[in-house]
């Protein structure tokens, strides 16, 4: 549902406040302690963030795209560790409840989503199946009125603190595609499921990632999502088309803090008897990361109002995502360079910024994945 434009345009001016006093003091602490400190996870459930695509019915603030990504193009001015805490409540964690759910599954789960009382996950990357995500191998044979769930899942963010997960496994071994593919909600306490030690990333300290490993987990086939099986796959297309345009705008959101701080520092930073701002070539590297997030905010807002409109967006999502991902990796890295030596040392927080930016082009989809997604779309 879309807000009006003065609720709104408060909603971004509490948040970018909130960013400003609370997240970015806090930064080097997260990426220190790999983890959010807690008072702030409650701040950001206080304020809604943990619901912010959950319809108002069941607790959430219901954001339509093309308002869901305005928000987040001022909250992502900060490390992406904080995004990624509810990120997977509003987007792949919970959409496929939202998009494909029945009426009992929404109302049992989403108002606990929206809330922050429950943290969700999106389990498709398996060891063997990434990109390739049709070929995944974790099956789910029916016993009765449950099924038997078995297979590892990998990379799986939010994981540790999991209280749902969203499961794409295979209910059909005959069918060796996307064809026999079921999307089931699961509950971390479900007796036979493991998580795995977190991972040691390159980036984006504080948000974690593990596997999540079933062994004979039982799970009710009223969990099955949609109540039909062999639409699971479908169900997470569906559920990264809309999560690629999310991660996009977070991508903004982060090309444009990189960016302020680049003016800032150019501009107080003296070499040659004046500020480097006056050098053409450092001027250059500013406009051309200017012009690329404002082409990259123009694809998103346009592929937001078409998601608005009911049109499918696969591929301006992929372009989008393609795009912006590949983007804020080139803003951030001639953010080094402008920084010069204290791009490259921790203390100005850029090098960090650089490593975080990188998983980007890999989530959700790597940047070939998009590639393969738009010329099968010119092409077929």
């Amino acid at each position: 549902m879309a807000i009006d434009r003065e609720t709104r345009a408060q909603f971004i001016e509490t948040l970018g406040r909130f960013v400003r006093e609370r997240l970015r003091p806090n930064e080097a602490r997260v990426s220190d302690d790999d983890a959010v400190p807690a008072d702030i996870l409650a701040e950001m459930r206080d304020l809604g963030l943990y619901g912010l695509s959950i319809p108002e019915e069941y607790g959430g603030l219901g954001l339509a795209m093309a308002d869901e990504i305005e928000v987040m193009f001022t909250f992502c001015q900060t490390s992406p560790a904080f995004r990624s805490a509810f990120g997977t409540n509003v987007g792949i964690g919970a959409q496929g409840l939202i998009i494909d759910g029945t009426a009992a599954q929404k109302a049992k789960y989403l108002p606990k989503l929206a809330s922050g009382e429950l943290t969700s996950s999106f389990c498709l990357t398996e060891p063997d199946a990434g990109s390739d995500a049709a070929s995944l191998k974790t099956s789910a044979r029916r016993d009765g009125d449950s099924y038997i769930l078995n297979g590892t899942k990998r990379y799986i963010t939010n994981a540790p603190s999991a209280g749902l997960f969203t499961v794409m496994a295979r209910t059909d071994a005959a069918i060796k595609g996307a064809g026999g593919i079921s999307a089931f909600v699961v509950e971390a306490g479900t007796p036979g499921i493991r998580i795995g030690k977190p991972e040691k990333k390159m980036g984006q300290q504080g948000a974690k990632i593990a596997d999540v490993i079933f062994e004979d987990a039982r799970v009710p086939a009223e969990n099955l999502i949609g109540g039909v099986e062999g639409k699971g796959f479908k169900t997470a297309m569906k559920v990264l088309d809309r999560g690629r345009l999310h991660i996009s705008s977070v991508c903004i959101g982060v090309a444009l803090r990189l960016l302020d701080d680049s003016i800032a520092y150019a501009s107080e930073r003296k070499q040659f008897g004046q500020r480097i701002a006056d050098f053409q070539l450092v001027q250059a590297m500013l406009a051309d990361c200017k012009t690329e997030i404002y082409a990259a905010q123009c694809m998103v807002r346009d592929a937001a109002s078409r998601f608005d409109a009911g049109e499918s967006v696969s591929t301006e999502a992929a372009c989008c995502k393609y795009f912006a991902s590949e983007m804020v990796g080139r803003v951030a890295d001639r953010a080094v360079q402008i920084f010069g030596g204290a791009g490259y040392v921790a203390d100005y927080g850029i090098e960090r910024f650089y490593r975080d930016v990188r998983i980007f082009r890999i989530y959700e989809g790597t940047s070939q994945i998009q590639q393969m997604v738009i010329a099968r779309s010119l092409t077929k």
